[in-house]
C-alpha cells in the first residue's frame, strides 16, 4: 500500500507541475480567500479513482466534490486534501502540498504530506517511523512552549481569540505560512514545538497520523478528541508544551 500510495503521489505532483503552466480556472467558496481551482478537483477525482480501483471497498472524505462528510470512519478511510493551501498555491505558487491518509476503523494507519515544490514527501506510520522521502526522522525534543516557536492561524492571532496572543508571547516566536501540512511538517523536523489553527478533518488527518509516531499530542481547544466533522479548532504540540497552551487557552 505504501508504495501505491507514494507512486499516486508522484504522479499527482508530475500534474500539478505540467498545470502550473496553464490557465487556472479558480473559484471563490464562502469567500475571496477561500478559493478552489480546477488543479484541487482534478488531483482529487484521480486520487480517488485510484484509491477505488485498488480498494474498491474503501470510504472516502476529501475536501471537494461532495466527499466532504462521512457519518464514520469504519471500515478502511482513505482521507485526501488535494491541495493544502490553494490561496499559497494560486499567488504564491509555492508552500502548498499534497495529503492523504488511510485510516482503519477510525485508527490512523499511515499518513503523507507531500511538499510538492520541494519534493519532499514526509510519511510514515506507528510500525514504521517517520520519513522524508528515504530518510528516517529522528524523534524531536520535547521542548516546553518557553523554547520553541509556534505556529498559528492568522485570523486566530490577528484577532486575539482565546487568549492566543498571551500564547505567543511566552513562544519564542509566532510563525504562519497558511499550509497546514507545512506547518505539521515543521513539528515533525522539531523545527516547532507547536501549532493553533481552525482546520477540517483532511487538513490534519495524515498529520495526526505521524504526530502519534513521535508521542506528540493533539486534540481541540477543550482538550476533548477531534471529530472529523466540520471545522475544529485545532491544537498540537510536544507533550509539554501541549499542557501549557490548553491550559492557557481561554475556550469554552
Amino acid at each position: 500500500m505504501i508504495e501505491e500510495i507514494i507512486s499516486w503521489l508522484i504522479a499527482a505532483k508530475e500534474k500539478i507541475i505540467l498545470a502550473q503552466n496553464e490557465q487556472l480556472m479558480i473559484d471563490e467558496k464562502s469567500n475571496r480567500k477561500d478559493l478552489v481551482t480546477n488543479m484541487d478537483r482534478e488531483i482529487q477525482a484521480f486520487l480517488i479513482e485510484k484509491i477505488h480501483s485498488a480498494y474498491p471497498q474503501a470510504k472516502i472524505l476529501a475536501e471537494e466534490e461532495g466527499y466532504s462528510d462521512l457519518p464514520d470512519l469504519s471500515g478502511q478511510v482513505f482521507i485526501i486534501d488535494p491541495i493544502d493551501g490553494t490561496l499559497n498555491f494560486v499567488v504564491q505558487g509555492e508552500n502548498f502540498c499534497i495529503m492523504l491518509a488511510y485510516y482503519e476503523d477510525g485508527i490512523g494507519q499511515l499518513g503523507f504530506i507531500y511538499d510538492v515544490m520541494r519534493d519532499e514527501l514526509y510519511w510514515g506510520g506507528k510500525k514504521i517511523g517517520v520519513y522524508k522521502n528515504d530518510i528516517k526522522l529522528p524523534q524531536p525534543k520535547d521542548l516546553p512552549l518557553e523554547k520553541g516557536l509556534v505556529a498559528i492561524n492568522s485570523y486566530l492571532f490577528g484577532h486575539d481569540r482565546f487568549n492566543i496572543h498571551a500564547i505567543g508571547e511566552q513562544s519564542i516566536g509566532v510563525r504562519m505560512c497558511g499550509c497546514a501540512g507545512l506547518e505539521l511538517i515543521a513539528m515533525l523536523k522539531g523545527n516547532h514545538i507547536g501549532y493553533i489553527s481552525n482546520l477540517s478533518p483532511w487538513d490534519y488527518a495524515a498529520g495526526n497520523v505521524l504526530l502519534d509516531v513521535f508521542g506528540m499530542k493533539y486534540s481541540g481547544f477543550s482538550g476533548d478528541p477531534l471529530t472529523f466533522h466540520g471545522r475544529e479548532y485545532y491544537l498540537a504540540a510536544t507533550p509539554t508544551a501541549y499542557e501549557t497552551i490548553l491550559e492557557m487557552l481561554e475556550f469554552e
